[in-house]
């Protein structure tokens, strides 16, 4: 069993930074993919970005590829998301996620979900 709590979403202007965090407590952070998802008003949810373990790679949506970073940090069990150059469009509930699966193909591969952060990017 994984607990994750995210914080660190708020209102920002347009091109704006923010950094989200996603604190792990229970099994073995380290072991899991980590995620990051988004989901807007009347919208599904959607995939943000990704890390594998160690870090060894990194995906990211096309939307938000070369603006937002995804990182861990593995002794703090802690996953991150660097926003910058945030955009109207970016506004959403922010999820972070923890699979089990080397390789998730999508959010029904993530078995633990936090409760979610609102990130509101003003025009």
């Amino acid at each position: 069993q994984v607990q994750l709590v995210e914080s660190g979403g708020g209102l920002v202007q347009a091109g704006g930074s923010l950094r989200l965090s996603c604190a792990a407590s229970g099994r073995t952070f380290s072991s899991y993919v980590m995620g990051w998802f988004r989901q807007a008003p009347g919208n599904e949810r959607e995939f943000v970005a990704a890390v594998q373990r160690a870090a060894l790679k990194m995906y990211y949506a096309d939307s938000v590829k070369g603006r937002f970073t995804i990182s861990r940090d593995d002794a703090k069990n802690t996953l991150y998301l660097q926003m910058i150059s945030l955009k109207p469009e970016d506004t959403a509930v922010y999820y972070c996620a923890a699979s089990s699966r080397a390789v998730p193909s999508g959010g029904r591969d993530y078995e633990y979900w936090g409760q979610g952060t609102q990130v509101t990017v003003s025009s």
